[in-house]
């Protein structure tokens, strides 16, 4: 398999989808990614297929759609797939970004990520717009001149923009050919912006994890473990898409849509496709056609103010109760402008519609910075209260003739030191690493776990001593560094006590993670080179 990391094409399949090192406690959540590149797939080939049958035409476009579903082979479950993908993308999608939210996937350094993939959403938005007006049924038709008609909200030059993206003074054949044109396109600039989301991902930090913490000493390669993880996902979803396509393939769409487009009828609702509605309920609450345009593009864009609202210093809410229930309750009223775009312009509509858009820009704006900040203060409260961390005294090592100890991801030299602290933040081995430092990390982790187990057995066999015998045990171990004083008071007895009984358990698990991971990289290293 040489040919994986010596092709030029090849390396990089083989960078992002076999070698590629993920962190090991990612859940299912994470697998939302690869369902939305699987709905991606389905909707260029099907959407490539149903091209090659449909006139873009006034007369003919509603005639064509009914001549695939039902003079072209397999042309109803072509179509039928190609639509209700599109709902289920928009469903991954919202998941996608609801868990990046709750993990805080949008802070430095994946803030790129988070840009692209909010710029992704809103070309998404455009094409599946696009495309609901293709198969010119009614709801096509008026939906098309009501939502293209919000371009002559902008001042001055807004009706010439709209009669431009009419190409005439209606909806008529030119905007049919313009939309198909650009709905047949739009996709592959799409897939171009999902490579170019994945290339962000992994050249910056790689995916994120449930804890939020670095996980840089304990990873695992994509293949064969989250190769398979995610197509479990990937056959479920085809699964439930396959029912809705066999069982109940227009329950996601609208009626309205399988009859003929009519300029002399208008609909009792015109109301965009589920996805829309709660950007939709947005721009009708309010009373000014500028301002609700303003409202909705904000609505999208406000994702992109998250790295900049939030200033937890923790990442993600996992750990911040105040910050659940925000999220939650922001999820909750989501879905609550989700129901109110579908419904008739009228009270009570009208005022829960303005009470939902108000909660919804004071999530970001407002909700999310003012918890953040109360969180910190609770946090730091907390810990002069209770400061029980224990502070590992820091051993220096050196390599002969100062080699490097630490990858370029730490910068910390030989000359600097190795430090328990840096071990243990999974700062340590890389595989830039030369099997020299290994060792050495190896050696001195070893020696550090022995100290901790022998200060462990030794407090426990003096358990009727007094305390002062057990703080000399720990200065005989800790001789030399400033941090513990020499002369035992009665303040520091009770407080080193304290921080050994709180996190001796830890420490012992954490450097035996530590080891094994050693050992894993120096085992495939030796593997590696035997096979070459």
């Amino acid at each position: 398999m040489r040919i994986l990391k010596s092709h030029p094409l090849l390396k990089l399949i083989n960078a992002y989808m076999i070698d590629s090192p993920q962190p090991t406690n990612i859940s299912y959540l994470w697998n939302f990614g690869s369902l939305l590149g699987f709905c991606l797939v389905i909707q260029i080939i099907t959407g490539v297929t149903l091209a090659m049958h449909y006139n873009p035409s006034v007369l003919e476009a509603f005639n064509s759609v009914e001549h695939i579903m039902r003079d072209v082979n397999n042309g109803w479950l072509i179509r039928y797939l190609h639509s209700n993908t599109a709902s289920f993308f928009f469903f991954l999608v919202y998941l996608h970004m609801g868990r990046g939210i709750y993990y805080g996937s949008y802070r430095a350094p994946r803030t790129l990520v988070w840009t692209l993939g909010t710029v992704i959403f809103l070309l998404m938005i455009v094409t599946a717009f696009l495309g609901y007006v293709l198969p010119y049924g009614q709801m096509s038709l008026w939906g098309a001149t009501v939502i293209t008609n919000l371009m002559s909200a902008i001042p001055w030059i807004g009706q010439d923009i709209v009669e431009f993206l009419w190409g005439g003074f209606s909806v008529n054949n030119a905007t049919l050919n313009r939309f198909f044109a650009l709905h047949y396109v739009l996709p592959f600039i799409l897939a171009a912006l999902v490579i170019m989301h994945l290339i962000a991902l992994h050249d910056s930090a790689g995916s994120g994890n449930p804890l939020g913490i670095s996980a840089n000493g304990d990873r695992l390669a994509f293949a064969p473990y989250y190769l398979f993880k995610d197509l479990i996902t990937i056959f479920l979803f085809i699964i439930v898409l396959s029912i809705f396509v066999f069982f109940m393939p227009n329950a996601l769409g609208d009626s309205e849509n399988y009859v003929m487009a009519n300029p002399m009828q208008t609909p009792p609702a015109i109301v965009p496709e589920w996805y829309l509605l709660p950007f939709y309920a947005i721009l009708r609450s309010i009373p000014n056609k500028l301002l609700g345009v303003i409202a909705m593009l904000s609505a999208i864009l406000m994702l992109l103010v998250l790295p900049f609202t939030d200033l937890s210093r923790s990442r993600g809410i996992q750990f911040r109760p105040l910050s659940k229930i925000a999220f939650y309750v922001f999820v909750a009223n989501f879905l609550i402008l989700m129901v109110l775009g579908a419904k008739h312009v009228e009270s009570p509509y009208i005022e829960f519609g303005q009470i939902s858009t108000v909660i919804y820009f004071g999530h970001f704006l407002i909700i999310m910075p003012l918890i953040s900040l109360i969180e910190n203060s609770l946090i730091e409260l907390g810990t002069s209260v209770n400061a029980t961390s224990y502070t590992y005294p820091t051993i220096y090592i050196k390599t002969p003739n100062n080699k490097r100890l630490f990858s370029t991801s730490s910068r910390k030299s030989a000359d600097e030191g190795l430090t328990v602290e840096n071990v243990l933040d999974g700062q340590d081995p890389s595989s830039n690493d030369t099997d020299e430092a290994l060792s050495i990390k190896k050696g001195f982790l070893n020696l550090h776990k022995a100290n901790i187990e022998s200060l462990q057995e030794k407090l426990e066999s003096v358990k009727s001593e007094s305390r002062a015998v057990k703080i000399g045990l720990v200065q005989g171990l800790t001789e030399g560094d400033s941090k513990y004083p020499q002369t035992i008071t009665r303040s520091n007895v009770s407080e080193i006590l304290k921080l050994l009984s709180a996190d001796q358990k830890d420490a012992i698990n954490n450097i035996d993670n530590r080891l094994l991971f050693i050992d894993n990289q120096q085992r495939l290293r030796e593997s590696y080179n035997y096979k070459k």
